[in-house]
C-alpha cells in the first residue's frame, strides 16, 4: 500500500492517572496517554502524556514538519509530557493544538501555558521556536483537515469535560474514547452514535466491573462496558486502553483472556503496538 493511503494507530502511552516506571508493567508499558494515528502523510497525536516524549524522539528522525495534537481532555496525566516533545524545538515545524472541552470558560492556550509557567515550570511555551496554533471547538463538532480526513467528535462523561474522537480515512475508522464514566444499565448514546460500525474502538477500560462497583464516580469505565457499547454499535474491534497504574502485566494478561472470551478479537493496548484497521 502507498504511504499516501496508510492508516494505522500506534500506542506510545497506555497508562492512566500516573506514569509507573515499574518492571511489573514492562510488557504493556507505564507511560500515560499518547496515541499516534497516521492518515497517509498526516500525523495526528491524541494527548500528550509522558508517552509523547518517545513519540517525539521517533518523529524527529522523519522528514515531517506538521503535527496536530488533539486532546481528549486536559487533566495532568494527559498533558504533562508536552515540555519533552522534541519536534516542538525545531523552528521548521508547525504544531496545532486542539481541544473540544474547554469553551467557553477556558481555552487550550491558557491551559497549556499554565503547566509551563512559574512556579510549576521554569520555562514557558515561548521556549518552543516552532510555529504554534491553538484551536478550541465544542465537542460534537466535525473537524475536517482535508477531503480525506474527517473527524467526528462527541462529549464524554468526565469531570471538567472530555471529548471522544472518530478518525475517518480512506473508508476506514479509528475511534479514541478515553476518560469517560459510564452509568450502569444506561449505555452512552453519544458514544454509540460515534462508534457505529467503526473498524477499531480504543476505549477507557481503567477498571473491571468488580472494581467499578466501588468507584462509580471516578470518571472512568470498564472493558466490559466497552464490549457492550461495541456490540450495540456493531463496531468491529475493541481495544482496551488507559490501564490502571495498579494493574501489572499479569493482571492485564488475565483481562486479555477474559475479554477475548467475551468478545473475540479484543486487543489490549501496549506501548509500541501498531494496529491497521
Amino acid at each position: 500500500m502507498s504511504k499516501n493511503f496508510e492508516f494505522y494507530v500506534k500506542f506510545w502511552g497506555v497508562r492512566g492517572s500516573i506514569a509507573c516506571p515499574d518492571q511489573d508493567v514492562f510488557k504493556y508499558g507505564g507511560n500515560t496517554s499518547c496515541v499516534e494515528i497516521r492518515c497517509g502523510n498526516e500525523i495526528l497525536i491524541f494527548d500528550s502524556g509522558t508517552g509523547i516524549r518517545y513519540l517525539g524522539n521517533e518523529l524527529a528522525k522523519e522528514d515531517k514538519s506538521n503535527y496536530r495534537i488533539l486532546y481528549s481532555h486536559t487533566h495532568y496525566d494527559h498533558i504533562c509530557g508536552l515540555p519533552f516533545f522534541s519536534p516542538a524545538f525545531n523552528p521548521k515545524n508547525k504544531i496545532e493544538f486542539l481541544a473540544g472541552h474547554l469553551k467557553p470558560r477556558n481555552n487550550i492556550k491558557n491551559v497549556l501555558s499554565s503547566i509551563m509557567s512559574d512556579p510549576v515550570w521554569p520555562v514557558g511555551l515561548d521556549i518552543f521556536p516552532c510555529s504554534i496554533e491553538f484551536k478550541d471547538f465544542i465537542a460534537g463538532e466535525t473537524l475536517s483537515f482535508s477531503e480525506n480526513i474527517i473527524i467526528n467528535t462527541c462529549p464524554l462523561n468526565h469531570e471538567n469535560g472530555a471529548t471522544g474522537y472518530r478518525v475517518n480515512f480512506n473508508g476506514k475508522s479509528i475511534c479514541y474514547i478515553t476518560d469517560t464514566n459510564h452509568l450502569p444499565d444506561q449505555p452512552d448514546k453519544n458514544i454509540i452514535n460515534l462508534i457505529k460500525e467503526a473498524d477499531l474502538v480504543i476505549y477507557d477500560s481503567m477498571f473491571t466491573e468488580e472494581e467499578f462497583k466501588d468507584r462509580p464516580h471516578w470518571g472512568h469505565s470498564t472493558w466490559e462496558e466497552g464490549a457492550k457499547l461495541c456490540d450495540l454499535a456493531n463496531a468491529d474491534r475493541l481495544c482496551i486502553f488507559h490501564h490502571d497504574p495498579s494493574h501489572n502485566d499479569l493482571f492485564m494478561d488475565k483481562i486479555a483472556i477474559d475479554a477475548n472470551k467475551k468478545r473475540p478479537g479484543t486487543i489490549v493496548a501496549r506501548e509500541g503496538l501498531k494496529i491497521v484497521p
